[in-house]
């Protein structure tokens, strides 16, 4: 699950079907998940470093003739107890897989949330869709929408430029392959905005819901149950909160309909 780790970030695949985070305790979620990582490895960092000055304490008190409560105080912090906390600084849908970055400070999370707001971390899925007409094959298009979020519901919708709360929403996609046979297709997306549900609307709206999906997709072809919602962020790209070096990780869709679209 975990991809990449250092003292200020981590990395991982969020598998489909958990939330990145949950007000239930009873809902395991990345957060809750992500933070007992991070305590069992503080622990086995303490455990690790208690014993390597006990070994010390040893030497310090032949040598010295230091008293064994003098011996106690003897070693230093571990280098990860700060870093105990998880910080939320983009979102998936709970149905969605795919690539998600945390951070394990504040600093880090003020710099990764900024670049999640504007234009500095760089998203990229694979949809199965659902066609209802031909398409071409390799040619980017754009889509640019308004969408409100309807927080009763949990749902957003299309709706015009100037209605109230309404926000500009704007993806590019192009299809990758297409089966004939079933009228369902393989999109590569990239988000240029992050919108409640955003992917998941402005295809349904363009004519190409996703496969799997129950909320925004009526007419869905998938058996009851027996598929996830086809959407998976495959590829993240970002900067280091503190290196600002250049990051991307990329990952394989799990779920079997991205495996039978090849």
């Amino acid at each position: 699950m975990i991809l990449y780790e250092d003292d200020d970030i981590i990395v991982c695949h969020k598998p489909a079907g958990v939330p990145v985070q949950s007000a239930s305790v009873r809902t395991k979620d990345m957060v809750s998940i992500l933070r007992t990582h991070l305590q069992e490895s503080v622990g086995q960092n303490d455990r690790g470093q208690a014993r390597s000055n006990h070994r010390s304490d040893k030497s310090v008190g032949k040598n010295t003739g230091m008293k064994n409560a003098e011996i106690k105080t003897v070693g230093t912090k571990s280098a990860h107890e700060e870093s105990r906390d998880v910080y939320v600084v983009h979102r998936l849908d709970q149905p969605v897989e795919g690539v998600m970055v945390f951070a394990k400070t504040k600093r880090a999370a003020a710099d990764l949330s900024r670049q999640a707001a504007g234009d500095g971390m760089k998203k990229r899925y694979y949809a199965v869709v659902e066609l209802t007409e031909a398409a071409e094959l390799n040619q980017w298009h754009t889509l640019v929408d308004y969408l409100v979020k309807d927080g009763c519901n949990n749902r957003s919708f299309v709706s015009e430029a100037g209605k109230k709360d309404a926000k500009r929403a704007e993806l590019r996609y192009r299809i990758l392959k297409m089966e004939e046979k079933t009228a369902l297709a393989l999109a590569e997306i990239e988000l240029k905005t992050g919108r409640h549900h955003q992917i998941r609307v402005q295809m349904a709206h363009a004519g190409m819901p996703l496969y799997g999906d129950r909320k925004y997709n009526p007419g869905n072809m998938a058996p009851s149950g027996a598929q996830p919602l086809a959407l998976c962020a495959v590829s993240l790209t970002f900067r280091h909160p503190l290196t600002h070096k250049e990051m991307t990780f990329s990952i394989e869709p799990k779920a079997e309909i991205f495996r039978e679209m090849g």
